[in-house]
């Protein structure tokens, strides 16, 4: 159905006057009296009597009328969505993010990308940073938050957002945990919780690279994939662990969290925002612009 014909449908029922309805719709007399017969015609029946001074609305009129308005509205609402999405205020915005982006980067970016575009529907997804990139080669998010190193190719662009340094979470009870300074050689003879190397290869190769540069390799008890669940078996006294500083208070009660006097000494972790360039969302090009404002200089 035509909304034009709708449209001067809607006008001329306001008006009830073919020459005040064409003047407001800037169009002839002629043609709009043409585009009422045709709207009769599809309808198959009559909207309007007319009458020496003008129209008036028949019962069909006045029913198609509250119909009509409903059209209109929504139409306009169309042309408004379809206007947003263009431009990348409005639409929908698919995030991919690793666990530990919730304890800082998450709670700042999204309010911050929520105030500036209110109207983009934003779809968050937790996954690890393999599956994230995987999940932007299929199409299925526009952007994601990884963890690096990335010890995989990818065709997506990095911004690092936020650099960590390992710091050792230690069950509350260890010994370890009464020294207020720590070496990460300290930690060689206790047994680790490690991160899989298969879905968190970054974090496990970083982890091992660590201890390595400290003089041992680490005696693996327990693997995991998150790093929430790595702090909750180190709670449970299954082992020590080596985990992003942004992690420091977590589960604070169970894991005690001590700096490391030469974890520094060592490439840091990172997380940052990956997207395919070239092929991002008019919104996800609105998140890009706004992250870069947090990111590190």
């Amino acid at each position: 159905m035509d909304l034009r014909r709708i449209r001067h449908f809607h006008v001329l029922a306001e008006t009830l006057n073919f020459s005040r309805a064409a003047e407001r719709l800037h169009i002839a007399q002629p043609a709009l009296s043409v585009s009422i017969q045709k709207l009769e015609t599809e309808l198959g029946t009559k909207l309007f009597e007319r009458t020496p001074t003008g129209v008036l609305l028949t019962a069909s009129g006045e029913a198609a009328l509250i119909e009509a308005r409903r059209l209109l509205y929504h139409g306009e609402q169309l042309q408004r969505t379809a206007r947003d999405a263009a431009q990348g205020t409005g639409g929908r915005l698919r995030i991919g993010f690793v666990g530990s982006a919730i304890y800082g980067l998450i709670p700042t970016l999204i309010p911050s990308f929520r105030s500036q575009y209110p109207k983009v529907e934003l779809v968050l997804r937790e996954a690890t940073s393999a599956r994230i990139l995987e999940m932007l080669g299929e199409e299925a998010l526009d952007v994601g938050i990884v963890r690096t190193p990335l010890l995989q190719s990818h065709p997506a662009t990095l911004l690092t957002l936020q650099r960590d340094h390992f710091v050792a979470a230690l069950p509350r009870a260890h010994p370890l945990a009464q020294r207020s300074g720590l070496r990460l050689a300290d930690l060689a003879r206790e047994p680790f919780v490690m991160y899989g190397a298969a879905e968190a290869a970054g974090l496990h190769a970083a982890a091992l690279a660590a201890c390595e540069a400290a003089g041992f390799v680490p005696e693996v008890a327990q693997e995991a994939t998150q790093v929430a669940t790595v702090l909750a078996l180190v709670g449970s006294g299954l082992g020590v662990a080596l985990v992003p500083e942004v992690m420091r208070g977590q589960r604070e009660g169970l894991v005690a969290y001590r700096d490391l006097a030469d974890a520094r000494a060592g490439a840091p972790t990172t997380l940052a925002l990956a997207w395919l360039e070239g092929q991002e969302s008019p919104a996800a090009q609105r998140f890009v612009e706004v992250t870069r404002a947090h990111a590190p200089r």
